[in-house]
This record gives structure tokens, sequence and C-alpha cells, in this order.
């Protein structure tokens, strides 16, 4: 059955900025509560009265910082940004997925040279090195581009600790403040001790500041 409690933590999910503020102690929780009122009571079809949405909203916070002792982690590592990346988006064939199998032929890896493919269930995306653009356009002939993006950066975190994958929260907290400062992600490649975000290149700097934080403390 659906109450306060369970439309608190709805409407909190739902905004980011919230969630942190309200984990962080840093937001007046009875304004906040007032604030969520119209809509709390319009879902339930009911009054509510404002002090059972403020002791939702102090459980809650309670349980968000609690969630975040449990889930410590080392982000220290080295960050490493490629710029000159594009991005391509197509639509996933047979004919595509038996040409990937020599899309490796396209750039050159031992000279730095960027190459990642994520295979979708209706998509395939392919980040490359933009001076590989029409090398690329040339491989995929016959194939559907459903988008092209350009003048972007790759950003990758190759963290010390190989615990990465085996620690909740981790992309979330990266990607929390990230959109603080308004970052907006194309794509995220992850491996065993590496996080890769493409990224416009106009906010290469922005992102790279928020992670080199994070990374050196």
């Amino acid at each position: 059955m659906v109450n306060v409690s369970h439309i608190v933590k709805k409407i909190v999910n739902g905004q980011p900025f919230v969630e942190e503020a309200l984990a962080n102690g840093i937001i007046n929780i009875a304004n906040l509560a007032e604030n969520m009122l119209p809509e709390i009571e319009k879902e339930l079809g009911k009054k509510i009265k404002l002090p059972a949405i403020v002791m939702a909203l102090r459980r809650y916070s309670e349980e968000i910082s609690e969630h975040r002792g449990h889930s410590k982690f080392d982000y220290s590592g080295e960050l490493i940004m490629k710029t000159n990346i594009c991005d391509f988006t197509i639509a996933k064939t047979t004919a595509l997925m038996a040409k990937l199998r020599t899309i490796h032929s396209l750039v050159s890896l031992e000279r730095g040279d960027t190459l990642n493919v994520i295979i979708g269930n209706n998509e395939v995306s392919v980040i490359i090195s933009d001076k590989h653009e029409e090398r690329l356009k040339s491989f995929l002939s016959g194939e559907k581009i459903l988008n092209k993006e350009q003048n972007l950066v790759s950003l990758a975190i190759i963290f010390k600790s190989e615990k990465f994958t085996d620690t909740p929260g981790v992309i979330f907290n990266i990607i929390r403040k990230l959109a603080w400062e308004n970052v907006n992600i194309y794509e995220i490649v992850s491996t065993m001790t590496e996080l890769i975000f493409i990224l416009s290149k106009k906010d290469s700097m922005k992102a790279y500041n928020v992670l080199q934080e994070m990374v050196s403390k």
C-alpha cells in the first residue's frame, strides 16, 4: 500500500540534488516537507499533516546517510583524458555484428588511438578517435547510422583499488558529483579497475576538476 514514506522516497530519488542535500543535512526539512505537501496530497487523494512528511524525510535522510557509511571506497587513482573523440550510434543488424569482428583494424591502439564498442539490444555505439571518422563511415557502409556526436573527450579513472566492481554506489557517487556541475555524460565504459566517461569537450575541464579532487584525496 502506498503511503507518505513511499511517496517521499520517490520524490527525493527523482531529484539527485535534493537527495544530496538531505544526506548531508544541509537542507531545511520543514521547508522541504511543505514544498512536497501538495504533490503528496494529490497522489494520496487526501489531506496529510505536515509532521508526517517531516518524520518520513528525517527517517529517509538517516537511511541514506547510513547506506553511504557502509559503502566506503578508496577513489584514489590516475586520471587520463583523451580529446578528439566521436561517437556513432548504429542500428544493430546481423551484418553489422559480422563487421565488428574486424573493426580494430581501423585504429592503432598501440599509438594511443581510442576505440570502444558498446553492444546493446537494438543499437551499437562506436567510440573512436575522430581522425578515423571517414574510415569508420566507409566501414559502416550500408548500415543505418542513428546518431553521431563530435567534439567529445574520453575521461578515464584508473582506480588503485580492485574493489571498484564490488562496491555499491561508486558509479552513482561519481555521476552525482558530475551532475552537480551540470556535466552531461554521453557514454560510460567500465572494466575491473577503470571507469571511462565520454563527455562533451565543453564540459571536459569541469569534469576533470571534479574527478581530480576525488582521485587525489
